[in-house]
Formats: structure tokens, sequence, C-alpha cells
């Protein structure tokens, strides 16, 4: 392979350069902060090139916002693969690494939701990944709730999903013990526990 080559190959692509740095401001700044020429300048291409990516600024939003959906259940499914069979330790592997990914240094919140609170339009499309991603969220909570023998798992999920968003929200500010703990804990509380039947006496 020709030096030139190597060197075309070791470079960044233009495209994941521009995504790369565009989420990293936006998830730190908020994507209203955060303009066209700032990502422009923080990349290091030119204007053109990120228009000839990104039409718009709502494709770059979505684009960032398809990229944290698909890290987030990433690590869901390696933790799934990891517990197939076993469904309470399941759930509580994955609260686990969500509340380990709370307590993480430079944590400014759940991307989906702060879009959500920066987009009220229906249809814009950063916020319909958004609303996707939390339905996909209930229902995987409803298959583990169902695999539990829970009794009305979408209820469950409903519930546990509303509490998950409110750790996500809060951050380390409301769980002394530490996120994962709070969520486990509350887990615990929302998975009843069935008591064994008693036996009739004899006759």
């Amino acid at each position: 392979m020709k030096k030139g080559e190597q060197a075309q190959g070791a470079a960044p692509d233009t495209r994941e350069r521009i995504l790369r740095t565009a989420s990293e401001l936006f998830y730190r700044e908020g994507t209203r902060a955060v303009g066209v020429d700032l990502i422009v300048a923080k990349s290091g291409v030119a204007k053109t090139s990120l228009y000839r990516h990104f039409a718009t600024k709502d494709d770059l939003i979505e684009a960032f916002l398809l990229r944290e959906d698909e890290d987030f259940w990433q690590h869901w499914d390696a933790v799934a693969a990891e517990h197939k069979g076993a469904p309470r330790e399941e759930l509580d592997a994955q609260l686990q690494w969500i509340g380990d990914r709370i307590a993480r240094p430079g944590y400014r919140g759940c991307p989906q939701i702060n879009i959500a609170a920066e987009y009220a339009d229906d249809k814009h499309p950063a916020r319909k990944v958004a609303v996707a991603h939390k339905r996909e969220l209930r229902r995987r909570l409803a298959e583990l709730a169902g695999a539990m023998h829970v009794d009305e798992p979408e209820t469950f999920a409903l519930r546990f999903g509303t509490i998950i968003d409110g750790a996500l929200s809060s951050g380390r500010a409301l769980h002394a013990q530490g996120p994962a703990r709070f969520l486990q804990a509350l887990a615990q509380m929302l998975i009843p526990t069935k008591k064994p039947k008693r036996k009739s006496a004899p006759l």
C-alpha cells in the first residue's frame, strides 16, 4: 500500500468527524445553543463538507440522537446476552450499567429526554427518535416483566420506565448510594414476591 493510501485510510471519515464533534457539543451545550459555524470550526471541515453530509442542522441533530440510541441498545443487548434465561438477574444488570452511565463524569442527562424538552413539535425528526427510544425501553421492560411472571407487565414497564427516566433526569444528585442501587431497590419494591401456597390441613 502506498504512503498516501495509508494516510488516507488512517484519517477519520469526514462525516464521522462532523458527527462526533456535533454530538459532543450538542450533548454538552444543548442543540439550540450550538450553531453550524461552531461545529465547522471545531471539526476542522469546510461548511460545504458539512452540508454535503447533512443537508440541515435538523438532520445533524437526528443523526446525533440515532448515534446515542444505537449506543444505548448495544449496551442493553450485550447485558441481555450475558443473562439469557435469567430475567431477574438481567434486570439488575441492566439497571447497574444504566446507573453507572448516570454516575459517569460529564453526565448531562438523557439525550432523548433533553431533545424532547428542546423540541415540542412531534414532527421534528429528532423528537421522533426520542419518542421511539422511550417506547422501545417500555417494550423491553414489559418483556422482562413477562419473563419474571409479573402481573400486568405493561403496567410495570410504564411505571418503571418513568422511574428510570426520573433517575436519568436527576443524575447523581438525589441518590446518596448511587443511581444503580437506587434503581435496583425500587425494582425490588415493584416486583412482587410470590408467597408459597399454604398447604391445607389434613382432614
